[in-house]
């Protein structure tokens, strides 16, 4: 726990200037307010004049206008001091708030699929968001006080007992349980601020995913589990946020009785020096003060316990997410790949998901997978679900890294290479093409953003989108909504073949299935997945029979290895696999193609 603390208060560091700023003001502001006391009192015994015979009361109106006129003096330092202390410590607290969201976005986007396949967004969202925050209020505004508390007690302490030791250390005597209590309390609301922040997070991934599935839900008309699923949610975080208000609320009377007690004992003690004139009613007034100034930090001391024990579960959160290493590193003197041919081999290469974590040992996805591309050859590949065509191709551009053997482009070991050179040279075209909130033209000049207009028309005239964008009230400014909700599947797919034609990799990666769509769209998109291929090395994960039937290479997978081989003509009269795919899922496709020659 004191681990992370310290680097929490470590993320100062870098702001060492503003924190000096804000110590700086909180000493001065101090000092200013310590002087209120002692003009108070001096107004009391110099100010006024009580005839203790006739008990009528007089005074030097001069000397008390000088002393009220002290004091607002010293109450605008205090406003002046009080703004530079909270803006310079709000000052560093933002900045680190803005370093967090940044490195915490950073390692996020950086960190491999195998994270992401394990990671929950709703929870990524929250350590982004509300654990950022509960660091940020500790460093602005807790750590600030806290020092504030410690330099209070101890000037108010040594200013008390050269007034009076006896009456000091009565008036202290609740001071030790207001600060157990403030303390204990504080250990107990540690691990229920981390109960509350997990929840909080497991809250947030629950709204996210029905959100984001909100066309299904309502399309199979589950509103009413999917509200169940959510109250229960909101049920385990309410439980002990009502458990921390009810001991909060507990706290605030105790912490009440213990001042009255303290304040009661310094009126009855200090009444009777007064009586016996060992004390004046100036000092006992002076004394009554200093000793108010003292009570609220202490008793704040609870609070502060509070957002600290919150600032440590926030700041463990982040940091295990900053902590994690990627499975797929980048060497140090990684080369550039430049100039690329499109050869790729596979040799010997084995995969397994679980391979860091040796207490879950599992079979391998990939089992002495071993082919080659040659460059611009189409690469078909085939296989149940669960075979491992889309693990496969993940592996080009390393989005896992291999368990063992190797990939090779053009003789290179992809692992050898820059992870931004790599992706350079690969295109990824997906049935569910991904949309950014933004412009048609956002959205197709994604990997290459200082594409001109006509290169945009150019890729979009190829894959197929132009004539449907030229038909849009805004054209290529037309906005798309989340995900792209305003376009169709098929315009997706092709807008997505559009923005890989315009960073011209050399590698291709397609998933070529058409079954949703319309046959006009589908032959659009065939068209344009020709063009898009030609001259260049493609991997397919194949379902459609005139991509086979184009393929140089067919590979057929079966629990994760290579069974069979060969073209389409090959394997149709060698193969026993391949011809149970086709008899059940291409030769009907042959069929419709060739009713439709007939017509």
């Amino acid at each position: 726990m004191m681990r992370i603390l310290f680097r929490v208060l470590g993320l100062l560091k870098k702001y060492w200037r503003w924190l000096f700023l804000t110590y700086l003001c909180l000493l001065l502001l101090t000092a200013a307010t310590m002087f209120v006391p002692q003009f108070i009192g001096m107004a009391v015994d110099n100010g006024l004049h009580v005839n203790s015979t006739t008990l009528v009361v007089t005074g030097d109106m001069k000397l008390l206008v000088y002393y009220g006129l002290a004091i607002i003096g010293l109450s605008l330092l205090r406003g002046l001091f009080s703004f530079g202390q909270s803006y310079f410590a709000e000052y560093a607290g933002q900045k680190v708030a803005y370093d967090l969201r940044n490195v915490l976005y950073d390692r996020i986007q950086r960190l491999s699929f195998a994270f992401h396949d394990k990671a929950q967004t709703g929870q990524l969202m929250s350590r982004a968001t509300q654990d950022v925050e509960g660091v940020r209020f500790f460093l602005s505004m807790v750590v600030v006080r806290l020092i504030n508390l410690v330099i209070t007690v101890i000037v108010i302490a040594v200013i008390l007992l050269r007034m009076n030791w006896q009456l000091t250390l009565i008036s202290f005597a609740c001071i030790p349980f207001i600060a157990y209590i403030a303390v204990r309390f504080g250990a107990v609301m540690l691990p229920l601020w981390t109960k509350i922040q997990q929840r909080m997070a497991s809250m947030s991934t629950a709204l996210q995913e029905n959100l984001t599935g909100i066309r299904v839900v309502k399309a199979f008309s589950r509103q009413k589990l999917e509200t169940k699923k959510f109250d229960e949610e909101t049920q385990l975080l309410y439980d002990p946020q009502i458990r921390t208000a009810r001991i909060q609320a507990f706290r605030g009377p105790l912490f009440n009785v213990l001042t009255a007690i303290a304040s009661a004992l310094v009126l009855w003690y200090g009444g009777m020096l007064v009586i016996n004139g060992k004390l004046t009613a100036g000092q006992l007034t002076q004394f009554y003060i200093y000793l108010s100034y003292l009570i609220p930090p202490v008793r704040l001391l609870g609070p502060h316990i509070n957002m600290t024990s919150r600032a440590i579960a926030s700041g463990k959160r982040i940091f295990e997410i900053t902590d994690t290493e990627s499975a797929v590193k980048e060497k140090p003197n990684a080369l550039v790949l430049s100039n690329v041919k499109g050869d790729i081999k596979f040799s010997g290469v084995n995969f397994n998901y679980e391979v860091a974590n040796p207490k879950k040992p599992t079979s391998n996805i990939l089992q002495d997978i071993s082919l080659e591309a040659k460059s611009g050859e189409m690469v078909a590949l085939l296989g149940a679900t669960g075979s491992g065509k889309t693990t496969l191709v993940n592996l080009i551009p390393r989005f896992y890294d291999v368990t063992s053997g190797s990939i090779t482009i053009d003789g290179i070991d992809i692992r050898d290479v820059t992870l931004a050179s790599l992706r350079r040279q690969i295109g990824i075209v997906q049935q569910d093409a991904f949309m950014f909130t933004g412009t048609i033209r956002d959205n197709i000049s994604y990997g290459a953003v200082n594409a001109s207009d006509d290169e945009i028309i150019a890729s979009s005239k190829t894959a197929r989108l132009h004539d449907f964008i030229m038909t849009l009230p805004q054209k290529y400014d037309t906005w798309v909504g989340e995900r792209g909700v305003t376009l169709s599947g098929g315009q997706k797919q092709r807008l997505a073949i559009a923005r890989t034609l315009l960073i011209d990799p050399r590698i291709l990666i397609l998933d070529d299935s058409t079954s949703s769509v319309d046959t006009e769209t589908e032959f659009l998109i065939q068209q344009a997945l020709r063009e898009l291929m030609k001259g260049r090395t493609t991997f397919v994960i194949a379902q459609r029979l005139q991509t086979v039937k184009d393929a140089q290479q067919i590979f057929v997978l079966d629990k994760g290895k290579i069974v069979e081989q060969g073209t389409h003509v090959e394997l149709l009269k060698d193969s026993k696999i391949y011809r149970e795919i086709y008899e059940l899922q291409l030769k009907a496709q042959e069929e419709a193609l060739g009713s439709e020659v007939n017509r």
